[in-house]
């Protein structure tokens, strides 16, 4: 039994309109989502309208969201506020007691893995402040996968096609959707947990540049498919979630308030949407699956009205 969680950074549930780059775009599915309205998505996916807010008055962020999600503690609400960027001294002592990947460990549950890749400049520059994830990392002692990692099929950049990556100068060749999502299927097989992180959609909705939303999403979407496609869903369940909206609505520069889609796809789907109604919940629910106390056999019929089953 393994478990891929796959993070999209500014995604939420929005309402249609102009200002939603949804609205209109064909084959966005798995991850077009309106509000009020019942959704369906690929391979049995189950969809789960997940507060990002956590009791906090303002809009979510980034660094308090993501904190939250890889360790399973509301940081907003223990904090008494939401946090842009990257996480602060209090978030930090928080990521490196309560890692997903610490508590994984100590659990005795490996191996557990980082799939994006960082480059050399990282190590050589290492910037002052880092990700929520690259410090859940470090709290458990996990290997950064690099650039050559990345060469030998073992690796894939945020911007999953490396277009980004050559730009840069780096010694990388471009990669479809069908090949990222054949080196994302194979380290879900080779690791218990596995973490994959894509961050250009909360860059696009600051920019409010519909066009470049609409075909990111598209080439997302993409990638999501030929993913699912590729798992062995019977015994591998992937998670797909958001930290908070912001691409949804492009009238406003700024993060939006709209709950964010957690989907849940494969094996133990039903107990882990049932486990999930705001982002606080999602370490909670992976952590209890791979230490056998949470599937589907249990048994547990509690579900949210607005969940929904698709086909």
């Amino acid at each position: 039994m393994s478990i891929l969680l796959f993070f999209i950074d500014g995604l939420g549930i929005g309402t249609r309109g102009a200002q939603n780059p949804f609205d209109g775009l064909p084959d966005a599915e798995p991850l077009a989502h309106f509000e009020n309205e019942e959704t369906t998505t690929v391979h049995g996916g189950i969809v789960v309208p997940t507060d990002a807010r956590l009791g906090i008055e303002g809009r979510p962020q980034s660094a308090s969201g993501q904190t939250t999600i890889l360790t399973g503690i509301n940081v907003p609400q223990l904090l008494g506020y939401h946090k842009q960027g990257f996480p602060n001294a209090a978030m930090l002592e928080i990521l490196r007691e309560h890692s997903i990947f610490l508590q994984l460990k100590n659990a005795g549950v490996g191996p557990a893995t980082f799939a994006n890749t960082y480059t050399q400049r990282f190590f050589d520059e290492r910037p002052r402040w880092v990700s929520a994830t690259t410090a859940a990392m470090e709290a458990a002692a996990v290997p950064f996968r690099r650039v050559t990692d990345l060469k030998d099929g073992r690796a894939v950049y945020h911007d999953f096609t490396n277009q980004v990556l050559i730009e840069r100068g780096e010694d990388a060749e471009l990669r479809s959707a069908e090949q990222a999502a054949e080196v994302l299927a194979a380290l879900a097989v080779e690791n218990r947990f596995t973490l994959y992180e894509y961050f250009i959609t909360d860059k696009i909705g600051h920019k409010q540049d519909l066009e470049l939303a609409r075909t990111t999403l598209q080439n997302l979407a993409w990638l999501i498919r030929e993913l699912l496609v590729r798992i062995d869903l019977n015994n591998t369940s992937v998670i797909l979630t958001s930290d908070h909206g912001n691409i949804e609505d492009l009238s406003s520069r700024n993060h939006t308030l709209n709950p964010v889609p957690t989907i849940v796809w494969g094996a133990n789907k039903e107990w882990i949407a049932n486990h999930i109604e705001n982002l606080a919940d999602i370490t909670p629910a992976i952590v209890k699956v791979l230490t056998g106390k949470g599937t589907d056999k249990n048994g547990d019929a509690r579900r949210a009205a607005t969940r929904q089953d698709t086909i």
